[in-house]
């Protein structure tokens, strides 16, 4: 595979192409939209899903908690929880529907005018890393030859060609490594926009009495539990610290329905009271099943000060 190409660095210039609107993921719903309702539907399925073997008795094993222990040492009802989750989501999604509203429709069809600016960007760094080279022990014009770099290169003003390994590895960047990337600064940014809420929660008894201990009335977790907070924690905990992630990280639409899924899935997991040996939620951090249930006992409770 080789790209002609001209002297210009403007991909607009070398590569024209022609942008149409990107159809709907699934079922015909907008993804602007599908992004509002694959985490709240991730959420109750989910929850659905560890209720009916909580019920069935089924993996009991695997419980953390005895049924007599849920009866006894939580401090609300489930109807209660229930209720206060459905008025969160219900915040979510109506923030979420006037962010949605405004964002601009996302268009596909000009990927390889992308990736060819990806291409010509590992070309000009590797023009002016050749100076270098020699220091490292690396002959870079004998590097050139070998991956077939014509020689002058395109910002000498003249034409030249991408290779295919250059292609190939602008191709990698562009649908591997930068969405990796997004994806682990976001999830970075909304665990440490997390972690010193909570901590402040722990720390300063006012926010714990006035806000946290609502999340603490259940000493069992269950999974229709996970996002049982109060209304303005619950606000700017996860809806807030969520949609910066999204928003810093730079991602696309569809970006985000994955990155707000499982993030759901993940939280709805750590809640559920089941510690399943083949469950992969529970092996991506410590911060899992076992771990929360410990810090939902009376004597898991941390407290920093």
């Amino acid at each position: 595979m080789t790209l002609n190409v001209t002297a210009s660095t403007d991909p607009s210039i070398m590569f024209s192409c022609t942008e149409t609107p990107l159809q709907p993921l699934l079922f015909g719903v907008p993804d602007k939209y599908m992004i509002l309702i694959l985490p709240v539907f991730a959420y109750w399925s989910l929850s659905l899903f560890f209720y009916a073997l909580d019920e069935g008795g089924y993996l009991s094993k695997y419980k953390l908690h005895t049924p007599a222990e849920f009866l006894k040492r939580n401090r609300v009802s489930m109807r209660h929880v229930v209720q206060d989750v459905l008025i969160q989501h219900l915040f979510q999604t109506i923030l979420g529907a006037v962010l949605a509203w405004q964002e601009p429709a996302t268009y596909t069809g000009c990927e390889s005018r992308d990736i060819l600016a990806w291409a010509l960007w590992l070309r000009h760094s590797f023009v002016r890393a050749l100076p270098l080279m020699p220091f490292i022990g690396i002959d870079g014009t004998q590097l050139a030859k070998e991956f077939s770099i014509t020689m002058p290169l395109v910002n000498s003003g003249t034409s030249g060609a991408l290779t295919k390994p250059e292609v190939l590895a602008a191709s990698l960047i562009y649908w591997i490594v930068v969405p990796a990337f997004q994806y682990l600064l976001a999830m970075f940014f909304v665990d440490t926009w997390q972690y010193f809420i909570h901590r402040a929660m722990h720390t300063y008894p006012w926010l714990y009495r006035t806000f946290h201990v609502r999340h603490h009335r259940l000493y069992v977790p269950y999974a229709f539990g996970a996002l049982y907070n109060h209304p303005l924690e619950g606000f700017l905990e996860d809806t807030v610290g969520s949609l910066l992630a999204f928003k810093i990280a730079g991602m696309s639409v569809r970006q985000g329905m994955w990155f707000f899924t499982f993030s759901t899935i993940k939280t709805v997991d750590d809640h559920s009271g089941f510690k399943l040996p083949w469950d992969p939620m529970q092996f991506i951090t410590d911060n899992n099943a076992y771990y929360h249930d410990i810090h939902h006992q009376s004597w898991g409770m941390k407290v920093w000060r």
